[in-house]
């Protein structure tokens, strides 16, 4: 069975690094990007699900979400932000692009990893 491939998408270095190795050790390939731009490019490659920061330097996660949402290979990715926002309207505004879902820093991986199978699988059935 092919492994899934996730993106994440953080500005914070030390996240990336933990997230990664964490989701490698559960299985999952893993690519990255440190910021919007680089996330578009990295999109093209189809991974299966995004996590994606809303906050980040230049082009934000809203932001790139948009253009996840508006390209025809890439608008049923699962999108799970990443916020260290509560009940924002950053939140608001991502439901609205079409997230999939979201998630608030600091947690635990423990609460992520249920998320991101519930959405692969979901999304495994779609296509």
């Amino acid at each position: 069975m092919e492994r899934k491939s996730i993106l994440v998408v953080d500005d914070e270095v030390d996240v990336v690094r933990v997230l990664k190795k964490q989701l490698m050790a559960s299985g999952y390939e893993v690519l990255v990007a440190y910021d919007g731009l680089q996330a578009v490019e990295e999109v093209k490659k189809c991974p299966d699900l995004i996590l994606l920061d809303i906050t980040m330097n230049g082009m934000d996660g809203i932001e790139v979400l948009r253009r996840v949402r508006d390209a025809v290979e890439t608008k049923e990715i699962p999108v799970i932000m990443v916020t260290a926002k509560g009940a924002s309207s950053s939140i608001l505004d991502a439901q609205n692009l079409g997230a999939t879902d979201y998630i608030i820093k600091p947690f635990e991986f423990k609460e992520l990893l249920p998320l991101i199978k519930k959405y692969i699988i979901q999304n495994g059935v779609r296509s």
